[in-house]
């Protein structure tokens, strides 16, 4: 490991230390938290609110924006429910990538599918490598109420259709590792509860 030599005249000590560094950052255990639930669920809020919290624990930390994924990895999918699950194997593939090399993957993305969620856990069960799935059980009714971007709106006024859980299905997880109820608690506690989960588990 050259690269860590102490330049002349340095301190002993200096080369030591950033191999101490070193081997607490390869040794720390990633692991990927998906959060599905239905539009407007609280599922991106719940996320971020949690990396800042493990940020300031010292993990490292990504979250997997659904949107942002569309817009740059899964540009020329649609919504039939081939092109959803190969975007959710795709998100898959890169939070296990994530995951295996020390990173905190969270997902706050729909992933509708019971067979698909399913699909990313089995790939994570293969490679090793920690997966929580997380349920924000949001009632439609409230997600309609809050509509943050505006989606329910349009499919009641008829301008888009497969909006899922109103017009296209939304298959709810039966057994996830956790379920929240994010319309009865505050975003903070909703984090802490996801938190908690993480550190039973021996993953924060």
């Amino acid at each position: 490991m050259a690269a860590l030599h102490s330049p002349p005249g340095a301190p002993h000590g200096t080369h030591e230390v950033s191999d101490t560094a070193d081997v607490q950052e390869i040794s720390m255990t990633g692991a990927t938290v998906w959060l599905t639930g239905l539009p407007s669920a609280g599922k991106t809020t719940i996320a971020h609110a949690l990396a800042e919290r493990l940020r300031g624990e010292g993990r490292r930390v990504e979250v997997l924006d659904g949107d942002e994924i569309r817009e740059f990895l899964s540009a020329g999918l649609g919504f039939t429910r081939a092109d959803r699950h190969t975007n959710v194997q795709r998100i898959g593939f890169v939070a296990e990538l994530l995951a295996s090399n020390g990173v905190t993957a969270l997902v706050p993305v729909i992933a509708p599918y019971a067979d698909s969620r399913e699909a990313v856990r089995k790939r994570h069960q293969a490679e090793g490598s920690a997966y929580l799935e997380v349920h924000v059980a949001t009632p439609v009714e409230v997600c309609s109420e809050r509509d943050v971007k505006g989606l329910y709106a349009k499919q009641a006024a008829g301008e888009i259709s497969g909006l899922t859980g109103v017009d296209d299905p939304y298959e709810q997880p039966e057994s996830p590792d956790l379920r929240i109820e994010s319309h009865t608690q505050t975003v903070q506690e909703s984090a802490a509860a996801l938190h908690a989960l993480l550190v039973e588990r021996g993953l924060a």
